[in-house]
């Protein structure tokens, strides 16, 4: 077994793990440069494996909450340049954007580096063995970014910009702090506090730190975590990352995958840990009105989640990229592996039971950009959610009093959520997307289905709800009934994001409940303004667009359906290799035809603009938070050539997913361009209308 293998209990090396060898994340201080600096050190290709001291995993402490490790910076990176991905980035028409976007990345980062002395060329020669990025809670409320890089054969190189950054931060007058020895060697760690920056946390002031050693680098943003992560360079420390039972248990899962010849992009993170940790280290600088989200999923039982971590390779064999990954989630002490009750509270929603099969039914078109599909148990969702959004409100019985006024409600839709809804769903939930031509803002389009095991009715609760919605219309097509959201909004859509230390909105903001309801309509507008829904072919369909389900809805024989695709087969045949027993998700997609919609808007510097959930997801990410406004787009695509031109370098993907004793296992993988099924003919045609 080659990579990070586990034997009595002690994570130990071989193969290519050599035992010698939103805007707030751009604000949180060093942490960003340093991700910007392994981004750098990968396109670079002047590097050669060597082992300067243990693997990262073995000197990271147990309470790193993330981590990435790059063992063989340079095969990676010459792994990744034999792929199509590699070639395109080659490729001289589009050489004018790639030049366009170092710049732009180069004056980005440069703002941020500048203020700490660096820049990202600075690191681009010097790694020689394994490059390792990790964020490393020390203490409670503070989240320390650490670098290592083994320099191997690039001492002179490491000297010299060593010496650069100590002039630049000199040059910055940057305040020199007295030196923290490292235990044990002679070396002590250079460290300066910056000048306050408005974007810093209160009472935080930033730091850089750096230590050089004959063979490596430490650098980081907390001086005692520098010094200590260089004191255990000889000899590993006992308390290490790798003696987590979740590091463990994703290196178990996954190390077997990686073959002796392969150079991987490893990395693990503690979700919650991360967030918690990155919450403190970080709070906002007004205080924030409505729940603490992190806080609501530790209290329901998702710190169940304890680690999620895996491998990626490029170049592998018939594949471009090949993944695999461990959600870690073992059962609670006491209770059994796949039991309903072997998490707490709202975390007993995540049950994705395997089945034996997860094909794309006939009704999903032959020729859409993606399908993916999971088992999920909707009844065991539906009666772990009422804890969940009690304490989202802020107020126990909410759940159960909008479930009781649904059914009693004179004015409303007098259904029984949970006997005439829930209970006659099934297991299976199917996303099925696509885009309309011309490519515009509302382009996108995308079919959620759940399976009804009582299709009759399913139907009848949905007419009796819609009914008395007067933002729902009645339409009839092909002896189908379609109740269509009349779209009320011009507004460019914001989807409601919420992320460690912001806080949206809470109920006790919310005034009557009339208002209530008016605002969680105007979500539901600004999120899919044109959704229409119907029940039909054995599911309950929600489509953003009505054109869209309406395609759904006539695709009718075997040849027009996806899983008559050959290049859909093909890509099931490998995932099928991976997965060759029972399966809780499959996925499948065309590369292509899934980033053209994002490609284009990018180009015409429009993306801001986009009503797709990848530009609200951006605009929640990046947008200034202010209702009605519209961000600048960050990334100049204006140089970006005729997606046509190289549209051939975009292959397809399938990933699956299996229920294991501990958690999930994912893998999945990226064929060539060659595999693609050729275009063809499609609807819908247009994106205006419907």
């Amino acid at each position: 077994m080659h990579g990070t293998s586990v034997a009595g209990g002690e994570v130990r090396s071989g193969g290519v793990c050599p035992g010698r060898s939103r805007r707030a994340l751009l604000r949180a201080g060093c942490g960003a440069w340093l991700l910007l600096l392994a981004a750098a050190v990968l396109g670079s290709g002047t590097v050669e494996a060597a082992g300067a001291f243990p693997p990262s995993e073995q000197l990271f402490p147990a309470t790193t909450r993330l981590w990435v490790s790059m063992p063989d910076v340079h095969r990676l990176k010459e792994s990744f340049d034999r792929t199509e991905y590699g070639q395109l980035a080659k490729d001289p028409v589009i050489q004018p954007f790639v030049d366009s976007l170092r710049g732009q990345i180069r004056d980005a980062g440069s703002q941020r580096l500048a203020r700490l002395g660096l820049t990202l060329e600075d690191l681009e020669t010097i790694p020689g063995g394994e490059l390792a990025l990790a964020a490393i809670e020390p203490q409670a409320g503070v989240l320390a970014t650490i670098l290592l890089v083994d320099t191997t054969g690039h001492e002179a190189e490491t000297s010299r910009i060593v010496e650069q950054v100590t002039k630049r931060l000199d040059e910055k007058k940057a305040t020199r702090l007295p030196a923290v020895q490292v235990a044990g060697s002679g070396e002590a760690v250079n460290v300066f506090e910056l000048a306050a920056d408005p974007r810093d946390p209160p009472n935080r002031p930033r730091q850089v730190a750096f230590v050089e050693f004959p063979h490596a680098l430490v650098v980081g943003d907390h001086a005692a975590v520098v010094a200590q992560t260089a004191g255990k360079l000889a000899a590993g420390r006992a308390d290490n990352l790798a003696s987590l039972p979740s590091f463990q248990a994703v290196a178990e899962r996954c190390a077997g995958k990686v073959p002796a010849t392969a150079a991987p992009l490893r990395w693990f993170v503690d979700p919650l840990g991360f967030a918690k940790a990155y919450q403190a280290a970080n709070p906002p600088r007004e205080k924030k009105k409505g729940p603490d989200y992190v806080a609501i999923l530790g209290r329901q039982g998702f710190d169940a989640v304890r680690g999620l971590g895996g491998v990626v390779l490029f170049d592998d064999g018939p594949y471009q990229l090949r993944h695999h990954a461990l959600i870690y989630a073992p059962p609670l002490p006491g209770r059994k592996p796949f039991a309903p009750d072997r998490f707490n509270l709202a975390a007993r929603m995540l049950e994705f039971p395997n089945a034996e099969a997860v094909e794309p039914p006939q009704w999903v078109p032959r020729d859409v950009s993606s399908w993916v599909a999971v088992q999920w148990d909707m009844r065991a969702a539906f009666t772990s959610a009422e804890s969940l959004v009690d304490d989202v409100v802020g107020e126990k019985g909410v759940f159960d009093d909008v479930i009781a006024s649904l059914k009693e409600d004179p004015d409303g839709p007098q259904i029984d959520i949970e006997k005439e809804l829930v209970n006659c769903l099934g297991r299976r939930v199917s996303v099925v997307s696509d885009y309309a031509t011309p490519i515009g803002v509302d382009s996108e389009r995308l079919v959620i289905a759940i399976e009804a095991t009582n299709e009759a009715t399913v139907r009848a609760a949905v007419a009796k709800s819609m009914a008395t919605d007067r933002d729902m219309r009645k339409v009839e097509f092909d002896g189908h009934v379609i109740w269509e959201q009349i779209d009320r909004s011009d507004a460019i859509p914001q989807l409601e994001i919420e992320t460690p230390g912001l806080a949206r909105r809470h109920a006790d903001d919310e005034g009557d409940d009339d208002r209530g309801r008016r605002r969680i309509r105007e979500r539901e507008e600004k999120l899919l303004p044109h959704s229409a829904v119907t029940v039909a072919k054995g599911h309950l369909l929600i489509a953003s667009h009505r054109d869209f389900l309406e395609r759904v809805l006539t695709t009718s024989s075997d040849v027009e359906s996806l899983a008559q695709a050959a290049d859909y087969a093909t890509v099931a045949a490998e995932v099928g290799r991976l997965f060759p027993g029972s399966i809780a998700l499959r996925s499948f997609g065309r590369s292509d035809r899934t980033v053209r919609p994002t490609y284009e808007m990018l180009r015409r510097g429009e993306m801001p603009k986009s009503k797709s959930l990848t530009g609200q997801l951006l605009n929640a990410l990046l947008g200034d938070g202010k209702e009605g406004s519209v961000r600048k787009q960050r990334i100049d695509g204006s140089t970006l050539p005729e997606f046509e031109t190289i549209q051939r370098y975009f292959g397809t993907v399938g990933t699956g997913m299996e229920a294991v004793e501990n958690g999930w296992y994912i893998a999945g993988v990226a064929l060539r361009s060659a595999d693609r099924e050729p275009e063809v003919a499609r609807g819908p045609v247009s994106s205006v209308g419907r």
